[in-house]
C-alpha cells in the first residue's frame, strides 16, 4: 500500500505561486493514477488535477491554464505548479493515489494553500 505526504504549501499573494510536491512511500507510483484535489471550508472535495500511468492529464476547469501537475516516477513523487493564483483557490489540497489495477485508493494529509487577495 502506498502512502502519500504533500508538502508546499503555504501563505501567497494573489497573482503568486506555489509548487506542492506529493511524495509517496511504500510501493511505486508507476502504475498509480495520481491526482490533486482541494477542500475549502464548507465545500466538498473536488478535483484539481490528474495525470496517469501514461502521462495523460486532465484539469478542473478553474483551473486550466494555471496549474500543471507532472510526475516524477523515479523520485516516486507528483507535483502541482501552481501560477497565477487567486484567492478562490485557498482550500486544503490533497494528493490521491488510484491503483490501476487493484483501484486502492489512498489520500495524503493536505496540505494548506491560502491566497490573499
Amino acid at each position: 500500500q502506498v502512502q502519500l505526504v504533500e508538502s508546499g504549501g503555504g501563505l501567497v499573494q494573489s497573482g503568486g505561486s506555489l509548487r506542492l510536491s506529493c511524495a509517496a512511500s511504500g510501493s511505486r507510483i508507476s502504475i498509480y493514477t495520481m491526482g490533486w484535489y482541494r477542500q475549502a471550508p464548507g465545500k466538498q472535495r473536488e478535483l484539481v488535477a490528474a495525470i496517469t500511468s501514461g502521462g495523460s492529464t486532465n484539469y478542473a476547469d478553474s483551473v486550466k491554464g494555471r496549474f500543471t501537475i507532472s510526475r516524477d516516477n523515479a523520485k516516486n513523487t507528483v507535483y502541482l505548479q501552481m501560477n497565477s493564483l487567486k484567492p478562490e483557490d485557498t482550500a486544503v489540497y490533497y494528493c490521491r493515489a488510484h491503483h490501476q489495477v487493484t483501484f486502492y485508493i489512498s489520500w495524503g494529509q493536505g496540505t494548506q494553500v491560502t491566497v490573499s487577495s
